[in-house]
């Protein structure tokens, strides 16, 4: 057994509390008991330190479904400076590559703690999608389509939660946690699945954000839910006025039962719940252990991936964090590295190593690694050739993504790119074979069928996909 998978060893051990007898009842307990327990307030937060233990003995639940963290990479990554050196060529840049916990695989030494979890990594070195536009290309990652017409797409968060799931829902089933969507608004939205399908947005980014400088302080109020509280109203006036909204719309609803507006009103009702239980103390990071909170960073990113593994323990099923606002990279653009690509990646990744390292070490102390499925990716990659302000432009062809967890045959390639990068040499993998490959690792078949907006049956992945069969347990 790894040191860090040893309770107590390491920050990233769950914190116990109780006697010994008291932790083995915890264990006992189904999933559905401890929600409903927690909802009704039987359970004091005093013990929210189980949640880490409980959360091991139910990922060895054979019926316990699967959940799935997206790291999103706003701006689109260098392949070449991240996982796919190319030290024997100009092209390669000033990074060296690095030895990994694989023999044989080498990385990008901006990433040297990443480097150590290779075992855990497949690296998807060629990936082609021929969209090098931010709009265009962040819509087809997030949902597997380019825009169609009247047809409104949803995004996989969107899709892949509604599939994965569990009852009951006292917590969104998706979050998004500091979404840029600039770039792209509608890459996000859960389309012809409704209003109950979109994800609770925490701590978003915009152009007034990145225009100013970044205050390094800011996460700490970004990822409160303040909205939650009810201020300066008490608690018996607050549930009256509740009361009084609820029969005001179950009085529109009957009246007019169209599904949108019974969508809205399934989603006011989600509102409503989550203010009334303690899973809405998901989002109290000062629960952690500070040593915990130092190990992710203390920054947006890292206390948003921290954030993430708190809620994929509650029961979330999709959990998307951006990377985009890092002070000291040219106006907040994440990785839209145009000029001085160099300086701005080293920033970038020593944000996103330790955030990553520790959500994957996190995850596997807690016994949720097996059950949750990280993905790592951004719109497209750089291009290979640096520009003459020493930039990477827009690259889509021949690019890299990354998968984790979820009992996946890691420590392997997918795929590999010429010695200049200019060209993918193998396995060419499209968007909608990645997706493909996502669906099954979830437990979740991709050629499922959704109504869309226009009454026309939509799988949720392309059919001409082709999965990477190799890499999937």
């Amino acid at each position: 057994m790894r040191q860090s998978e040893r309770p107590g060893s390491c920050p990233y051990a769950p914190t116990t509390s109780g006697t010994r007898r008291s932790s083995e009842t915890a264990f006992q307990l189904s999933r559905r008991q401890w929600l409903q327990w927690s909802t009704a307030g039987l359970v004091s937060a005093s013990v929210s330190g189980w949640f880490g233990a409980l959360a091991q003995a139910l990922s060895r639940e054979p019926n316990r479904k699967k959940a799935c963290i997206l790291l999103w990479m706003a701006g689109g990554p260098s392949q070449i400076d991240t996982f796919d050196p190319k030290p024997d060529h100009p092209n390669g840049g000033q990074f060296k590559p690095i030895a990994t916990a694989v023999p044989g695989i080498q990385i990008s030494e901006t990433l040297p703690k990443i480097a150590t979890h290779l075992r855990d990594l497949v690296l998807v070195r060629s990936m082609q999608t021929r969209e090098a536009d931010h709009g265009r290309g962040t819509l087809l990652m997030h949902t597997g389509r380019l825009p169609s017409g009247p047809v409104q797409y949803p995004s996989l968060g969107s899709f892949l939660s509604k599939e994965l799931a569990e009852e009951p829902k006292d917590l969104p089933s998706y979050v998004a946690i500091a979404p840029y969507r600039v770039f792209s608004p509608t890459a996000l939205s859960p389309g012809y699945l409704g209003p109950r399908y979109a994800p609770l947005l925490v701590g978003e980014t915009n152009f007034a954000v990145v225009a100013a400088k970044p205050n390094p302080d800011d996460y700490e109020n970004a990822l409160r839910l303040p909205d939650l509280e009810a201020r300066d109203v008490s608690p018996e006036r607050s549930e009256s006025r509740l009361r009084l909204l609820s029969e005001q719309g179950e009085e529109f609803t009957r009246d007019r039962p169209d599904p949108v507006v019974l969508q809205q009103q399934e989603a006011y009702l989600r509102a409503v719940r989550l203010m009334r239980t303690r899973a809405s103390g998901a989002f109290n990071l000062e629960e952690e252990k500070p040593e915990l909170r130092d190990a992710y960073g203390r920054n947006l990113f890292g206390q948003g991936c921290l954030l993430a593994r708190r809620l994929i323990e509650r029961g979330v099923a999709f959990v998307e964090v951006t990377l985009s606002q890092v002070p000291g990279v040219i106006a907040g653009l994440g990785w839209d590295t145009h000029v001085n690509n160099f300086p701005q990646v080293r920033t970038l990744c020593q944000v996103l190593d330790a955030a990553w390292s520790t959500l994957l070490q996190d995850l596997r102390a807690r016994g949720l690694l097996e059950n949750t499925l990280v993905l790592w990716m951004g719109e497209f990659g750089r291009t290979p050739r640096i520009n003459n302000s020493a930039g990477r432009d827009h690259w889509a062809n021949g690019w890299t993504a990354v998968l984790a967890g979820a009992g996946l045959r890691a420590g392997q390639v997918v795929g590999s790119t010429s010695r200049d990068g200019m060209e993918i040499k193998e396995r060419p993998v499209s968007v909608a074979d990645f997706l493909a490959t996502v669906c099954l690792a979830l437990g979740v078949d991709p050629a499922k069928q959704n109504l869309s907006n226009i009454g026309r049956p939509i799988p949720l992945v392309e059919r001409n996909a082709q999965p990477i069969r190799e890499v999937l347990p």
